[in-house]
């Protein structure tokens, strides 16, 4: 979510050099699980996109859902570089099922994202096309869609159960 600054090349007289204006932009990164048969979805908001932070969202997935000797978790990833690296941490009792390259339309959490900045929640939370003057502004938004969509299972069951996926997930 968010936006970082883009820089490109612009024209200029030779020997002058161009005033590019930019505005304050601010990233932040939404992990998402969802189980499709249920509804259920769980959001964790971190700065970071990288093998690291997925180990501490692995773990903290594993601690609600109980995972441990004889009971399991299965995630079910895409194939992105910090999914797959050796160097990911995966909890005891979490299994990981890569879903084939290049197939995002089989994985059901990436239809949730649309949820995530949509206008479903309230004005206050608007995250798409909305402007906020601050990064901790945007958290604040992005945190109250999550919290909303936590409470819509039937809404992301919806979006996210496709008619093929097993239904005892």
């Amino acid at each position: 979510m968010g936006l970082k600054p883009i820089r490109r090349r612009i024209w200029a007289l030779r020997g002058r050099t161009p005033l590019v204006w930019e505005r304050p932009r601010w990233w932040l990164y939404v992990y998402t699980f969802v189980r499709p048969s249920m509804g259920e979805n769980k959001h964790w908001l971190l700065p970071l996109m990288n093998t690291e932070s997925l180990g501490v969202v692995l773990e903290a997935i594993a601690r609600t859902r109980g995972a441990g000797r004889g009971e399991w978790v299965l995630v079910v990833l895409d194939r992105a570089g910090w999914h797959t690296s050796t160097r990911l941490r995966v909890p005891e009792g979490v299994g990981l099922v890569f879903s084939p390259p290049y197939s995002p339309e089989l994985q059901p959490v990436e239809r949730a994202w649309s949820l995530v900045d949509a206008v479903v929640a309230s004005v206050d939370a608007v995250v798409v096309n909305g402007q906020v003057g601050t990064e901790e502004e945007l958290w604040k938004r992005v945190e109250a869609q999550c919290a909303y969509l936590q409470t819509q299972h039937d809404l992301i069951r919806s979006y996210t159960l496709f008619r093929w996926w097993p239904g005892g997930c």
